[in-house]
This record gives C-alpha cells, structure tokens and sequence, in this order.
C-alpha cells in the first residue's frame, strides 16, 4: 500500500464492513487526501454529498468516538513536511488503490497458506461426500457456481444450491439421503440470514460444514466445522472478492488429490472437448 495521504487513508478504510453511503464519504476522502484533516464534518458532508450526521456515522464505523476523533487521528498521521499537496498528486486514484488492496488479500491469503493443513483437511472432506452439495447465496452465488461447474470435471456429483427459500433445506435433505457427508459453502457479505439458517440445518442433519468466508469472525463461523478465511475488497462501492475466488480454486485443487480418478476425469473431459472442437489449448477447464 502507498505511503500517500491517500494510501493512509485507504488503509484505514479497509476491513471495515461500510455501507454505500459510507464508501462514498471514503472515496471522497481519499480524492481529497490532502484536505481532509483539515475539513469539518459539514464540509465533508458538502464534497461528498451526503448529511453530516453520515459523517458521524461513518467515523465511529470506523472505530472513533465522533468525527472530531478520526480528524485528529488523521492530523496525527499526516505527513510533516510541506509538500504533503505534491505527495497527493503523484498518489494513486481511487481505482488503482482499490486493485493495490485486492492485491494485498491475496497476499494475506498466501500467508494463510504456509501451513496448507486446513485446505488439505478440506479437500479430504469434499472429495469423500458423495453427493457434494456446494452452497452460495446472492453475493457468493457466482463464486460457488465456479467452484460447482469445475468440480464436477472430477467429482461424480456436485449438487450446486444457490437458491434461497423452502425449497433449500429440502435439497440439503435430498443431499444427506443420497450419501453427502459434508458441504461447501462460500459466504460473502453482507450475509442473509438463510446462509446461516441453512448452515446450521446441515450440520444438524450431520453434515460436515467447510466454509470460505471473509473472516474468521463472520457470523457462518458459528455454524462451521472448518472455516477458511479470505478477505474481500471494500475500495469500490460494490466488494470485489478475488481472495475467494482464489481460494475456491485451491480448495478445488486440494479435493481433486483426494479423488484417485481426478486426472483420469481430466483426460477424458480434455479428449471430449477435443472431439467437439474446443481444444484450441484451452485446457480441462476451459470448455
């Protein structure tokens, strides 16, 4: 992360859950770095466009007891010399800062995976359930939807739930009636309710729940048997999460080790996709 005004206070920013609202006060911020310490509430309030009690809201989200609190926080870490303007205008956009913290989760996540005992023990688990039903609500939909599409090149069934309502606690039912003996779920935020109600049906029906989430803290923890942490972005007004993304991809790999046919499965879906012309060097994964 930059040393900048606004690398600062990016960072600071950062592994707070805001609201929109709230990242626009952020974004805002960090356009105008150099001024901020110097800013009233209600001055704020006017450049970004929002009220002065948002202000206020958005300062003790981020820890501070009011907006007088974070300014002075932000006057104690400013830089000293004079020239902190010119420093700003050589500071990354919003943009670059936003890719700069992605970057910086999958860094925590590498660290994460010096010690790979966790995901091993994951894939144990996910290669044994037969069914395997792989859960994504709203947000995490996307992100299970490519972990179903990819495993099920390996694993003989994968049962996809990516669908809120009745009708998911019966597919959890179907899934333990047909042999499941643990589930996948990717969490994201903001996380509705049934993800935890679901998670917490599954394990009662005796799944193991294995859990990718963007803390350990989130509230899934509660209702997993092995969760596995992968920070999402907050920089932009939507969250990005290549973290998990990534994750959901080691997890895949760990799971095909376990299965002693994975690479057998991989020919023959590579020799089918020859056949139907989309080699093209696209690999196992691409057709």
């Amino acid at each position: 992360m930059s040393d900048s005004p606004a690398g600062r206070l990016q960072a600071l920013f950062e592994g707070h859950r805001l609201t929109p609202t709230q990242r626009r006060i952020a974004h805002c911020m960090v356009r105008r770095a150099g001024d901020v310490p110097f800013l009233s509430s209600v001055e704020l309030a006017e450049l970004a466009g929002v009220s002065q009690p948002s202000v206020t809201r958005f300062a003790v989200a981020l820890g501070f007891d009011g907006y007088p609190a974070l300014r002075r926080h932000l006057r104690e870490v400013a830089p000293p010399e004079a020239d902190a303007a010119e420093k700003e205008g050589e500071a990354l956009n919003e943009y670059q800062q936003a890719v700069l913290a992605e970057i910086e989760n999958l860094r925590h996540l590498a660290g994460l995976l010096a010690d790979p005992a966790p995901v091993e023990r994951a894939g144990r688990l996910l290669a044994r359930s037969r069914p395997l039903p792989v859960l994504g609500l709203r947000a995490a939909s996307s992100q299970a939807r490519g972990f179903a599409y990819f495993a099920a090149k390996v694993h003989p069934d994968v049962r996809l739930l990516d669908e809120a309502g009745s009708m998911l606690t019966d597919r959890v039912d179907a899934a333990v009636r047909a042999g499941a003996t643990a589930l996948l779920c990717f969490a994201l935020p903001r996380h509705p309710r049934e993800v935890v109600e679901a998670l917490e049906y599954a394990r009662a029906a005796g799944l193991a729940v294995v859990t990718v989430a963007e803390s350990a803290f989130a509230p899934v923890a509660a209702h997993s048997d092995l969760l596995i942490p992968a920070a999402v972005g907050t920089g932009l007004a939507f969250d990005t999460a290549c973290a998990p993304m990534m994750l959901g991809r080691v997890l895949l790999e760990a799971m095909a080790d376990e299965l002693p046919d994975a690479q057998a499965r991989l020919e023959e879906f590579d020799t089918k996709a020859a056949a139907r012309g989309g080699g093209g060097g696209e690999g196992p994964g691409g057709d």
